[in-house]
């Protein structure tokens, strides 16, 4: 550890079940895994915070930031200190304080960028905790979450849902019901190993959640102002893709409706329904202890990201091949899609470090075995 006088870290997460769903207000399963990131204070600074990244550092990138507390502003483009500015100026908006003081901060991640590990929501969460502890300010998990989801989303304008900062703040596996009054109900999710294979391909949650979110949109205007479709079913939809009471609506009742809009909106929509009725039969296996059944939903939820919300890609989809064809029981894209991580569940140690071998001479670029693993905390 660095010659640090306060430390936190927070864990990546895998996107387990209904993923793309929690910017429409369904439901998610995030998984938080063994790979965190770490934050470590080694001096106080008046008025100001310098940020060090080692991982920048190691890839030979722009590693610093320094930013005044007071006028404080983001930076244009895709900069790495806009997170930790971001999360700043959420402490300085929700909270309603005085900062003062800052921080000489030193980030040193596990978490893969860009990977669908929920990187940013990691270095979010922890640097909030390092916060809230300098401070003395005492946030809940669902506090240090949401102040986490706000510097994010409305700060920095990224349209993302709050399943990655719930994710890391709660740590274990969670029900997350996004839509506020937001609501967290912990599952027993153990005795699984997960094996995360990184297919080195980058994507951008800037790049593909707008473009979905754009064609669930157009199919539901089609709808909202059609003159076929009932005015009960319209009482549940909406304009946007975050209103309708998506949990209310059965396929059944929209499905004759679909052939109004385009194929891609209509894929959309269906993708949504079913993606959100898989994810409700694993929480009622989770609850009931039979997580035997988990494996054939993780692949079903995989083809349903694949063929109707157009997220794989030829790369991913061998990698994916070869560790089914190794044993796992299950696996699917974790995260935004295009590109990232691919996730297996498996029983033994064994046969997951087999799984992994061949995603590597597969295609992926580096991967793990992993334990579900605990959320934000203070590190001695």
């Amino acid at each position: 550890m660095l010659n640090a006088f306060l430390a936190s870290s927070s864990p990546g997460r895998a996107d387990f079940l209904n993923t793309h769903q929690d910017y429409k207000g369904l439901p998610v399963v995030p998984v938080a895994l063994n790979l965190r990131t770490y934050m470590y204070a080694v001096r106080e600074l008046d008025g100001r915070f310098r940020i060090i990244s080692l991982n920048l550092k190691r890839e030979k990138s722009s590693y610093v930031d320094v930013f005044e507390i007071e006028g404080l502003k983001l930076e244009s483009g895709k900069w790495f200190g806009n997170y930790f500015r971001s999360v700043v100026l959420a402490f300085k908006k929700i909270l309603n304080i005085d900062l003062g003081k800052g921080l000489e901060v030193v980030v040193d991640s596990q978490v893969p960028i860009a990977s669908g590990m929920a990187s940013s929501a990691a270095l979010e969460v922890a640097f909030a905790k390092l916060l809230d502890e300098f401070y003395g300010i005492g946030l809940s998990r669902e506090e240090l979450a949401e102040l986490c989801f706000i510097a994010e989303n409305e700060i920095m304008g990224i349209p993302c849902g709050r399943l990655d900062q719930y994710g890391s703040a709660f740590g274990g596996a969670i029900l997350l019901y996004p839509r506020p009054p937001v609501r967290v109900e912990e599952l027993p999710l153990k005795n699984i190993i997960f094996v995360v294979a990184d297919s080195g391909i980058r994507h951008s949650v800037a790049d593909i959640h707008p473009k979905r979110q754009a064609d669930i949109n157009r199919g539901l205007k089609i709808l909202m102002e059609s003159d076929e479709v009932p005015e009960e079913l319209k009482k549940k939809l909406g304009y946007r893709f975050d209103e309708p009471k998506w949990e209310e609506i059965r396929l059944e009742e929209i499905e004759p409706y679909l052939r109004l809009m385009d194929e891609v909106a209509a894929k959309r929509i269906i993708y949504t329904l079913k993606m959100n009725e898989s994810t409700m039969r694993a929480v009622r296996s989770i609850k009931r202890g039979k997580i035997e059944a988990l494996g054939e939903i993780i692949n079903e939820q995989h083809e349903l990201m694949r063929d109707l919300y157009d997220l794989s890609l030829p790369e991913l989809e061998k990698i994916r091949n070869s560790m089914l064809e190794a044993g796992a029981l299950g696996v699917k894209i974790s995260g935004a899609g295009l590109g990232g991580c691919l996730i297996a569940i498996a029983f033994e140690e064994k046969n997951a470090e087999k799984i992994l071998d061949v995603a590597l001479s597969s295609g992926a670029v580096r991967g793990w075995v992993l334990e579900v693993d605990e959320g934000a905390r203070l590190e001695s």
